[in-house]
């Protein structure tokens, strides 16, 4: 995975993903909502076999979109982790 930042601002991150699609992009955009200081959180992935996804987030600036998308992707560990260990219970 190779992150590019093309745009930054105080309350905005416009980003490029190279080498993920989908599975992963939609799982954090779907985490930044859960932060209430996510206002906008989308990506695009224009084909899955030769586009680069673009994800942008802006927040009201009360957290820097970094930050944002840091506590996301801490949340999806530990979501993960859960998932391993119930999946691993189950005989």
């Amino acid at each position: 995975m190779e992150i590019n930042i093309v745009e930054e601002t105080p309350k905005k991150i416009f980003l490029e993903v190279k080498g993920e699609g989908h599975s992963l992009l939609n799982s954090v955009k779907t985490a930044l909502w859960s932060n209430k200081h996510v206002k906008v959180s989308t990506y695009n992935l224009d084909h899955p076999l030769v586009g680069i996804p673009r994800m942008l987030l802006e927040t009201d600036g009360e957290i820097k979109p970094r930050k944002a998308i840091i506590e996301a992707t801490e949340k999806l560990q530990t979501d993960l982790s859960k998932l391993r260990k119930d999946i691993s219970k189950i005989k």
